[in-house]
């Protein structure tokens, strides 16, 4: 489980034959979990001056490889007992955006991140959302997407700044939402009753 809250902004050192190496000064052990953008990558060598980690073909086909270069942003996982300043995050991208806007506000900067149509029900207003393994709040839904606004201390201490409109970005949604929406979905063949709805909402 992870939280959103970036570690450290790692340097690319390569990415060759599904195996991503990065400089940084975290140290983390073999077999650790270390969400790279968001996507949760285990350790499989040690460096001087960091580590790499492998990206399985799931992992290949879910994710945004295109920005697996340059710098990432990285969180090992959370230990148990921690405090949790975000949301709980798993580290499986569900989807992937698409930045189609990016507007300065008063004290921040709003992004538009269009999104497939499958996402949209898992997203509400003033719900978490995780983009390149950032835990952020959704703004406002709108008919294709998410308006977030990140502020300036989310600036400095991630890679938005970079950003640029057409980038695609990894995406997590909620975590209750996904299992909301899967046991309304397992209901739906057998019918639903709003007694079912009250019950599965009371859960969380």
């Amino acid at each position: 489980m992870f939280n959103g809250l970036i570690r450290e902004i790692a340097q690319v050192v390569s990415y060759s034959q599904n195996i991503l190496r990065l400089k940084a000064n975290f140290r983390p052990n073999l077999g650790d979990s270390i969400a790279v953008n968001g996507a949760c990558l285990s350790v499989i060598k040690l460096h001087e001056d960091g580590f790499s980690v492998e990206l399985s073909a799931e992992s290949r086909a879910n994710i945004a490889v295109e920005n697996l270069k340059e710098r990432v942003h990285i969180e090992p996982a959370m230990r148990l007992g921690d405090r949790v300043d975000g949301h709980l995050m798993q580290g499986h991208i569900d989807f992937i955006g698409k930045i189609s806007n990016i507007k300065k506000n008063e004290n921040g900067i709003d992004f538009y991140i269009d999104l497939p149509r499958d996402a949209m029900s898992l997203m509400s207003n003033k719900g978490s959302v995780g983009v390149e393994g950032v835990s952020l709040t959704i703004n406002e839904i709108l008919p294709k997407g998410i308006r977030l606004t990140i502020i300036p201390i989310t600036f400095r201490d991630s890679l938005f700044g970079t950003f640029k409109v057409g980038r695609r970005v990894n995406i997590e949604s909620d975590l209750l939402a996904r299992y909301v929406a899967r046991q309304l979905f397992c209901k739906q063949d057998s019918g639903l009753s709003w007694d079912d709805v009250e019950r599965i909402s009371s859960l969380y």
